[in-house]
């Protein structure tokens, strides 16, 4: 008589209405089971003064009033609770990971993502170029606008390709995995001319903003943290070109590329682009 519930059970008004009359109909099949068991001894001893039939008759009735009805309330209570509390953890798990500002996922679900990645897939750091200009000239208020208009480029172009996130200040982060290389560095340059193609209102002034960004590979066997810091140096080396533009770590000096060594230390072998 046992009744296994799982969470995901009370996931909708239905199933919570379903669950409470699986409740109350256990109830009623438990009470009548132990009115037949217990009546006829009582009777037998003498405890009865009503014909059974009567008292059993009367048992049945009051179980299908009280227990059934009470059993199912309470689980129909019960449950609207649950789904309640699963509801607000789901949307407090969601606002953890996400990014108040962008609405981008942020910096805890990018390492967990980045954690989890795997071979054909890239990342790119993406950093706004001059971004303190704009804090500076025009306030932090334009400085939120332009990171909010970014992300909503961003989020558009990678679409279900990858993750975007934002890393804080104002660099953002993509994992972009499927495709090959060529089509995964295709879709960060996409990216970084239409945020060069776009003008962006800040403080009620239109702005031309660029960003730089450099691309790391992900290989069997490597550390995320390598990957990271070989993309995190291809954007630097975007900076020193002159921003505006996307660096691939098979364009760093052969020194730079001392990080993209495995964990036992052999060189790994980049693939032609």
């Amino acid at each position: 008589m046992a009744l296994k519930v799982e969470p995901r059970a009370f996931d909708s008004p239905a199933a919570i209405w379903r669950v409470a009359l699986k409740v109350g109909f256990r109830a009623v099949i438990l009470g009548c089971l132990s009115a037949l068991v217990i009546l006829p001894a009582l009777y037998w001893v003498g405890l009865l003064q009503s014909p059974l039939v009567e008292v059993v008759t009367l048992t049945v009735v009051l179980s299908w009033l009280f227990a059934g009805v009470m059993s199912g309330a309470c689980a129909l209570s019960m449950g609207e609770m649950i789904r309640d509390l699963a509801q607000s953890r789901a949307e407090f798990e969601r606002l953890s990971r996400t990014d108040t500002l962008s609405g981008l996922a942020n910096r805890r679900a990018f390492n967990e993502a980045l954690a989890e990645a795997y071979e054909d897939a890239s990342l790119a750091i993406l950093d706004v170029d001059r971004f303190k200009a704009i804090n500076d000239r025009f306030g932090h208020q334009a400085g939120d606008e332009v990171i909010r208009d970014v992300a909503g480029i961003l989020r558009g172009v990678v679409g279900d390709r990858g993750l975007v996130a934002r890393l804080g200040g104002e660099e953002f982060g993509l994992i972009l995995t499927g495709g090959g290389l060529a089509q995964r560095l295709a879709l960060v340059e996409r990216a970084r001319n239409m945020v060069s193609a776009q003008n962006l209102r800040a403080a009620g002034v239109g702005l031309t903003v660029t960003v730089s960004a450099g691309v790391a590979e992900f290989y069997p066997g490597q550390r995320s943290e390598l990957v990271y810091a070989r993309a995190d140096r291809a954007l630097y080396q975007a900076k020193d070109e002159g921003r505006n533009r996307v660096v691939h770590e098979q364009n760093l000096p052969l020194s730079e590329r001392d990080l993209a060594r495995s964990p036992k230390g052999d060189d790994l072998v980049f693939g032609g682009m």
